[in-house]
């Protein structure tokens, strides 16, 4: 059995490991997999370069997106999701016009800056039309200065134009698992789920003219260390310019649940979580990068904490009460039950807490997409 001092020698070694590599100018995958894998005394280091790379690039300051969680009718029956089309226990909704109104007017009003309008994934006829007229009325309302983001799935590239034309300017759309292979362990082998063009969606995306985010999930099953620095590696090459992503929390009216006991725990999911965010923050420097509602459903301080460690997006609910427990995307999700206004009085004081400030009345655009316009 080998003594405590080649322990003591090994630990050395690797803490230099970590150091080494953060210094370089670049992360091969290797690299990626080893920050991934550092335990609580290296990734504190990791987190410290995350931070002094965020200050540097995109100082202290935090930006709103206001969300809107327009619809939780799904056309997709994604196998983590708790409003897949295969969910029959759910209450299906769409927001009546008025709310949707009601909520942006809130977000222009209290300074947000900007909108995110989420909804399950439908390309109807009706549906592009009433997102459409959305944008054009929220637009004029605010004398076009709300900033829009959309999270409405796949969609043609004339659906997308349409939008980008209406007033929208940033799009969402995640990615989830990277891996071939394990995007199908994730999803129904069908065209209505199919990889390649969720890929091609994304490069319309760019081609049109959108800052483009994507983003996985962490911890799920079947996910492997290599399957996550992969699409760190995905993000980076895609050369995104905006993030969301967190960890996996599980829902009990999807077939990914009878895994549940087979998952990392929680706070694995959550340190994780937080390594993935920081390792990107070094990667992609100037990208916007949203500290996910998920993070705080797994520790009480979890946004504050991903703020901390490279963060500078936050997404303060707008959706009326009455529908947010039946926009579940997985369980426990926090904040369900607070009004826009505690809401927004809890986040100004959790940013504050992570020594940050909140950008009020700006669009806060990615600082990568408007360098790459140059």
């Amino acid at each position: 059995m080998p003594s405590m001092a080649y322990f003591v020698y090994k630990r050395k070694n690797m803490s230099k490991s970590i150091q080494k590599i953060l210094i370089q100018e670049s992360l091969s995958r290797e690299d990626i997999i080893c920050l991934l894998k550092a335990d609580e005394k290296e990734r504190t280091l990791i987190f410290e370069k995350a931070a002094q790379i965020k200050t540097k690039y995109l100082g202290d300051i935090v930006y709103f997106r206001g969300l809107i969680e327009y619809s939780n009718i799904c056309s997709k029956n994604c196998y983590y999701c708790g409003i897949r089309s295969g969910n029959k226990k759910m209450m299906l909704y769409e927001l009546p016009e008025e709310d949707v109104f009601e909520a942006a007017k809130y977000a222009y009003e209290e300074g947000y800056g900007s909108l995110v309008i989420q909804a399950g994934e439908i390309s109807s006829k009706k549906f592009i039309k009433k997102i459409t007229h959305l944008l054009q009325k929220i637009k004029a309302m605010s004398n076009g200065e709300l900033g829009i983001t959309l999270s409405l799935g796949e969609q043609t590239e004339e659906t997308f134009q349409t939008w980008f034309n209406a007033g929208a300017h940033r799009y969402l759309l995640r990615i989830e698992a990277s891996d071939r292979e394990l995007y199908s362990k994730l999803h129904p082998n069908n065209k209505v789920h199919d990889f390649d063009f969720r890929l091609h969606s994304l490069k319309l995306l760019r081609k049109i003219g959108y800052q483009v985010g994507t983003g996985v999930m962490i911890g799920l099953p079947f996910q492997t260390i290599e399957n996550l620095a992969d699409d760190l590696l995905f993000m980076r090459d895609l050369d995104i310019d905006m993030c969301g992503m967190g960890p996996y929390i599980e829902h009990e009216h999807t077939p990914l649940y009878e895994y549940k006991n087979q998952l990392m725990s929680k706070r694995e999911r959550f340190v994780l979580s937080l390594k993935m965010i920081a390792i990107l923050r070094i990667l992609m420097k100037d990208i916007n990068i949203a500290a996910s509602t998920a993070m705080q459903t797994l520790d009480v301080a979890g946004r504050e904490k991903a703020i901390k460690v490279g963060a500078n997006i936050v997404m303060p609910n707008l959706t009326p009460l009455k529908y947010r427990d039946s926009y579940l995307l997985y369980e426990d999700k926090p904040c369900i039950d607070e009004e826009a206004s505690e809401c927004n009085n809890c986040l100004e004081a959790r940013i504050k807490i992570a020594g940050a400030t909140i950008g009020y009345n700006e669009w806060g655009d990615s600082e990568h997409f408007k360098e790459r316009k140059k």
